[in-house]
């Protein structure tokens, strides 16, 4: 395993990141999700990413309970708050107003059954709270040392810059890190949100860098969907147009299969690295639901992909 620092911080994680979004707690049987994330930790991943809101809890449990047999210090734990944690219509179980932020990091705390994390994430970005609200709940967790790192998820270039101007100018704990969504078919984090992070000293932790499995090249066209694939599972394909899958967007992918082999890469692993090719990615998440599809990926770490073979995944893909 190959590991790079999250951002400009000093925290170092692996370029291979477990993900637990769609799977641990929900469609994945929790003794599966804990022999993946043993697997995981066996190659050397590091790094382990879930979400308050992922099974509405029920993931962070499993992550939690998995991750317990290993030295705390060994792993690093992000997790994240914004969307409700229940049905009801109350207005405060949601957003990041500061009793939000603080109620939800006590909760995924104890579902965790950890003393800290080590990154806190907030969602998504908060129009109905004002930025120095958040950002101040922000850094009296770090400063009551429930949390020790602070990112965000989806944010605009826009919104980070004036986040990091707050920070900055009253002496805050900065940003270290950015979850966009980015991978070879959505590349709209390369236009401005990579290099205001880049300026700003924050990393990526790219979330669907597979686009869902789809650049893994096991859905063909006018072909069934594989019945143990996402698509087919009604659980995990709310993503996928319900398992209703592009037939023009497929055959691009299949034109991948020859750039994987000359490269020497699964197709799976050509996507990663596609990603990790980026100096400001510090990670990649991947999604798991058999510790095979774990070892696989985790042979993108470290992987360089050459100019030529950058060049016809772009001719590929058109």
């Amino acid at each position: 395993m190959h590991y790079r620092r999250l951002g400009a911080s000093g925290l170092k994680v692996s370029e291979v990141c477990l993900g637990s979004w769609l799977t641990f707690g929900g469609a994945t049987e929790n003794e599966v999700a804990e022999k993946c994330i043993d697997r995981a930790y066996e190659l050397g991943i590091n790094f382990f990413d879930t979400a308050n809101v992922y099974a509405r809890g029920k993931s962070e449990e499993v992550v939690g309970k998995s991750l317990r047999k290993f030295p705390r210090s060994t792993y690093v734990l992000a997790t994240k708050v914004f969307f409700p944690m229940d049905d009801g219509p109350m207005p405060n179980n949601r957003g990041l107003s500061r009793k939000h932020i603080i109620e939800q990091c006590e909760a995924s705390l104890k579902r965790l059954g950890l003393d800290y994390i080590d990154v806190y994430q907030c969602h998504r970005y908060d129009p109905d709270t004002p930025l120095e609200e958040v950002l101040r709940a922000l850094d009296d967790l770090v400063s009551h040392g429930k949390v020790i790192y602070v990112g965000f998820s989806q944010w605009s270039a826009h919104q980070i810059s004036d986040a990091v101007e707050f920070q900055v100018k009253h002496n805050m704990d900065r940003f270290v890190s950015s979850q966009p969504y980015y991978n070879m078919l959505g590349r709209d984090a390369e236009k401005d949100v990579i290099p205001v992070c880049e300026r700003d000293g924050i990393g990526q932790i790219v979330y669907s860098p597979l686009a869902q499995g789809l650049l893994t090249g096991k859905y063909r066209p006018e072909e069934p969907l594989p019945a143990d694939s996402r698509a087919a599972d009604p659980k995990q394909n709310m993503f996928l147009n319900g398992g209703k899958l592009d037939n023009a967007v497929l055959e691009k992918i299949q034109r991948l299969a020859p750039v994987a082999k000359q490269a020497g890469l699964s197709m799976a692993q050509l996507a990663l690295a596609w990603c990790l090719r980026k100096k400001n990615v510090s990670s990649v998440i991947i999604g798991a639901s058999k510790p095979a599809q774990v070892e696989d990926n985790a042979g993108a770490a470290g992987v360089a992909l050459s100019p030529e073979i950058i060049k016809a995944i772009d001719s590929a893909l058109e």
